[in-house]
C-alpha cells in the first residue's frame, strides 16, 4: 500500500511538472508579438486588442487603449483633487478620426465593489467623450464602455488605479 501512495505521489508530481511546463510554452508564446492571438470574445464586444499608450500619439500617460474592429478607444482618467475626470477618445479608421455622434456610457465599478453607470458627454472642442467621478475611493476601478455608433455597438474594458 506503501509503494502504491509512493507511485501516486511520483505520478502527480511529473503531471505538475509537465502542465507548468506547458503553461510556459503558453505564456512565452504570448508575449511573442509576431504569433496571432486567438482570444474570442462575444458578438457585441469584438476581440480587442488592449494596450498602455504605445501606439505614438497617446493623450496622456495614464491612457489605455482598446481596438475593437474599426473602432479605436482610449481611456484617460486623471485625478483632480477629491474628483476622477474620464476621457475617452472614440476614433474611426486609420487615420483615427473622432467620432462625434455616438450614446456613450461607462459601467464603473469602484474598489469597493460598488457599480453605477455614468453617462459620457461629447466635448466638441476636446473631440473626445467626458465625465467626472466624485468621492472617489483609493485602489482599482473597472470600467466598461458602451458606445453605440448609429446600429453599432462598440465595447471597451479598461482600469485604473486611484
Amino acid at each position: 500500500m506503501q509503494s502504491f501512495k509512493l507511485g501516486f505521489v511520483v505520478f502527480a508530481s511529473v503531471g505538475l511538472l509537465f502542465l507548468g511546463a506547458c503553461g510556459n510554452q503558453a505564456s512565452e508564446s504570448s508575449s511573442n508579438p509576431s504569433s496571432p492571438s486567438t482570444e474570442n470574445t462575444s458578438k457585441t464586444e469584438p476581440a480587442a486588442k488592449t494596450e498602455t499608450s504605445a501606439h505614438g500619439d497617446s493623450h496622456g500617460k495614464n491612457a489605455q487603449v482598446v481596438e475593437a474592429g474599426k473602432y479605436h478607444l482610449e481611456l484617460v482618467p486623471e485625478k483632480e483633487g477629491s474628483t476622477t475626470h474620464l476621457d475617452l477618445y472614440l476614433q474611426t479608421g486609420d487615420k483615427h478620426e473622432a467620432v462625434p455622434n455616438a450614446k456613450v456610457t461607462a459601467d464603473i465599478q469602484s474598489p469597493d465593489g460598488k457599480q453605477k453607470t455614468v453617462p459620457l458627454t461629447y466635448d466638441a472642442d476636446g473631440k473626445h467623450y467626458a465625465t467626472k467621478l466624485e468621492g472617489i475611493t483609493a485602489g482599482q476601478y473597472q470600467v466598461k464602455v458602451t458606445a453605440n455608433v448609429g446600429t453599432e455597438k462598440v465595447n471597451g474594458r479598461f482600469s485604473f488605479n486611484q
